[in-house]
């Protein structure tokens, strides 16, 4: 399992308690991370293969994973189950993210410097021989996929408006919201 989608011990191993139910359910799992704080707290982020995951799907998936949870008890202190939607700025965990997603603005961190440099923005243009290809100032370079540490798309309006028009085509957001104005505007 990638690390990007857990990246502790205790993340996999609760990835792999929590993987077959989500799948079981027709999900995929996006990311999971244990966080510690004030209150222990396990975030969950899950999809559908073809994404567009709602609120009743999360609800779906908490109750499954809260009964798996509660028989196998791998957390031995209070927590706080979070199961959400990756949202539109997602994380890219899984080298299929890195080609559905071709064409976005991401942000990329590699565990080790690279070049001198270990964080990397720019646009993403897919993969090639296993390599994740981005195009940053310099051109475009590859970076394999086990080098990275994290990697999300770039909130920007191209994305939300693209996000928006699928939701609206999967019957999510209802056609009386108004469409999203994407012309560029300048302030006087």
């Amino acid at each position: 399992m990638s690390d990007l989608i857990a990246s502790s011990a205790i993340d996999r191993r609760l990835a792999s308690i929590v993987t077959p139910v989500i799948e079981g359910l027709g999900y995929e799992l996006v990311r999971i991370r244990l966080m510690s704080g004030k209150r222990i707290s396990l975030q969950i982020m899950a999809d559908k293969p073809e994404g567009g995951i709602v609120v009743d799907d999360c609800a779906k998936i908490s109750t499954a994973v809260s009964a798996v949870l509660d028989v196998e008890d791998p957390i031995e202190d209070e927590y706080a189950l979070e199961v959400s939607s990756p949202g539109i700025d997602r994380p890219l965990t899984r080298l299929k993210d890195f080609e559905t997603f071709s064409g976005y603005q991401v942000k990329l961190m590699t565990h080790d410097l690279i070049e001198g440099r270990k964080r990397f923005a720019g646009e993403l243009r897919g993969v090639e021989n296993g390599e994740i290809l981005i195009e940053i100032a310099e051109g475009t370079i590859g970076l394999q996929f086990d080098w990275l540490s994290e990697a999300k798309l770039l909130l920007t309006d191209e994305l939300v408006a693209q996000s928006l028009k699928a939701r609206k085509e999967a019957g999510v957001i209802k056609e009386e919201f108004d469409e999203v104005d994407t012309s560029e505007t300048t302030e006087d």
